[in-house]
Formats: C-alpha cells, structure tokens, sequence
C-alpha cells in the first residue's frame, strides 16, 4: 500500500470516529530514546524513516515535523506522498501546536493514541484545542485500525 493510500485510509478511520486532526508522534508506551518497531506509525503512514518527527493528519492535508538533522532525508522519503514537510524551528514554519491552533475549527475533534502521549504533552494538546473550541480523543490508536 503506498504512502497517499494509507493515508487515504487513516481519513477513513478519522471520518468514522468523527476525528478531524490525527496527531501521530514517534513514541511508545513509555517514552523511549528508540522505539520498537510495533510503535513505528509515524513511519508506516508517511515513509519517513528518521528517529524523530510528528505527523498531523487532517482530511485536507497531511504535514511532518522533524528537525534539522533529517530535512534531506525528509525532503526525499516524503517526495510524491502529499505530505507537507515542516521544518522545525525555521523561520515562518509553524510548531505542531501553532499548526492545530490555525487548523482545529470550533467543534471538531483532535485524535491521538493517549498512550503514546505523555500527560504533560497531552495536556498542551488538550489546550491547544479548547483555545479553539475544539475537543480531544485520546482513547484511540487509528493506526492500529
């Protein structure tokens, strides 16, 4: 299955769940320097290899973060995916929470598996959200699905 494919079907899920922003880190369930490869889902939904980014997914566009060390790498693993490159802490690039605040709408729903997602980043998740009027699921790994 390609890239824009498994995207595709993370919509699906999203849609079914009533998810408008899917929030997938590079975590496990206990915040590990390197993961295994059953917590790669950042990995398997963009094809973007490197250790660390975060990948947003809405039902308009897709977008990865990853710092520095990996803009090339990115540049090329995300060529022909639809997913947006963020590069973190460049000039004019959003942070993932600056990125929600200008894409959560009143009413809708952020996603993310509360698992992979320490209670000190799923509160700031949880912020970013109500600022906008906007709610978090917590409870649901799409990826998974």
């Amino acid at each position: 299955m390609s890239v824009r494919e498994k995207i595709e079907a993370l919509r699906s899920v999203m849609r079914k769940y009533g998810i408008d922003a899917y929030y997938v880190p590079t975590n496990d369930f206990h915040g590990s320097e390197y993961i295994g490869d059953y917590f790669k889902c950042r990995e398997y939904l963009s094809g973007f290899t490197g250790s660390a980014g975060t990948l947003i997914v809405t039902q308009e566009e897709a977008g990865l973060w990853t710092d520095g060390r990996y803009f090339l790498q990115a540049e090329i693993e995300l060529e022909d995916t639809g997913i947006c490159l963020y590069k973190m802490q460049e000039e004019g690039v959003p942070d993932v929470f600056a990125y929600l605040r200008q894409t959560l709408q009143k009413g809708q729903h952020l996603g993310f598996d509360g698992r992979v997602v320490d209670a000190a980043h799923a509160r700031q998740l949880a912020r970013t959200a109500a600022a906008k009027g906007a709610s978090i699921i917590s409870s649901k790994d799409l990826t998974d699905e």
